[in-house]
């Protein structure tokens, strides 16, 4: 079986991803794709990875979870997708040690040893520290920016560092990764990549995400240009969208709030600067794939 694991993750998705695949559950099925609600598993998950810190899994603990996964016979799914946006580490332990996400490369490792024999994949989101680091802290609520690093400064922190980690711990998962920022425009692609599709099949919900942020007249017109071009490659449909962007975006959905103390508008461009080098280094990086538009 092919495992797909989307690992978000904290304040990239908030389960977005899973409902857009699931409008598309009944074509899935019948090419053998399989999407269990995430309400089904994500804390027998979680506890199944986290209780093989202690010892190895029960001989039966596969069939065991994919029991209480699947709807129907193991045999006719080729292809499992499973999302936890918090599957690396809940908000308060996000920064543990001043690491970001610093169990993540066991529990995927653990999570290896759980299918063993099958194969699988990790897909991950990453997002500018400059709101992801306001984003997570108003998960928290309860903590201070200084509070929430535990030691790690904001302008060290670096996803190529979490996905280098990953790749050593278990370089038999290959990576999939893209920026938050680009999901309006790399959604259609995101969908098909984590349900094996071939680039230009048809799926729906592929202009979910860009809806949000640009005007109805732009996606009206949108969808027209679409029409009177039917046979645009996807690389053509990302400018294209990208175009009507520049022109159509709603200001207040593309502008975001950034409310921390002391933060200047020269933090946040040099969070951003180190951000654009970090995700160029992850591009670089050997069993890892950047999507990109």
């Amino acid at each position: 079986m092919h495992i797909i694991l989307h690992a978000g993750t904290l304040a990239t998705d908030d389960g977005r991803l899973m409902k857009t695949l699931a409008r598309n559950a009944e074509s899935f099925a019948a090419r053998g794709i399989a999407l269990p609600d995430p309400a089904r598993y994500r804390q027998l998950l979680r506890d199944t990875v986290v209780s093989m810190r202690r010892a190895d899994p029960a001989p039966e603990a596969r069939e065991v979870l994919l029991d209480a996964l699947l709807d129907r016979p193991e045999e006719e799914v080729t292809r499992l997708v499973l999302s936890n946006d918090r599957f690396f580490a809940a908000p308060q332990q996000a920064f543990a040690g001043g690491v970001l996400f610093p169990q993540a490369e066991e529990r995927l490792a653990n999570l290896r040893r759980l299918f063993e024999g099958d194969t699988v994949e990790l897909r991950l989101a990453i997002r500018d520290p400059a709101s992801f680091l306001p984003a997570v802290l108003a998960i928290r609520k309860d903590a201070s920016l200084a509070d929430m690093m535990d030691g790690l400064d904001p302008s060290d922190m670096r996803w190529s560092n979490l996905i280098g980690r990953l790749r050593e711990g278990v370089p038999d998962v290959p990576i999939t990764v893209w920026c938050s920022e680009d999901s309006p425009v790399l959604w259609g692609t995101i969908l098909r990549d984590i349900a094996g599709l071939e680039e230009g099949t048809k799926i729906a919900g592929a202009f979910d995400v860009l809806s949000e942020i640009m005007s109805a007249e732009g996606m009206q017109r949108f969808r027209a240009y679409l029409g009177e071009h039917p046979d645009l490659t996807e690389p053509l449909k990302r400018r294209t969208m990208l175009a009507f962007l520049d022109k159509y975006a709603v200001d207040e959905m593309v502008e975001e709030e950034l409310d921390i103390p002391d933060w200047t508008d020269e933090t946040v461009d040099d969070l951003t600067a180190a951000y654009e080098e970090d995700v160029a280094e992850i591009g670089r990086m050997e069993g890892v794939r950047l999507l990109s538009v």
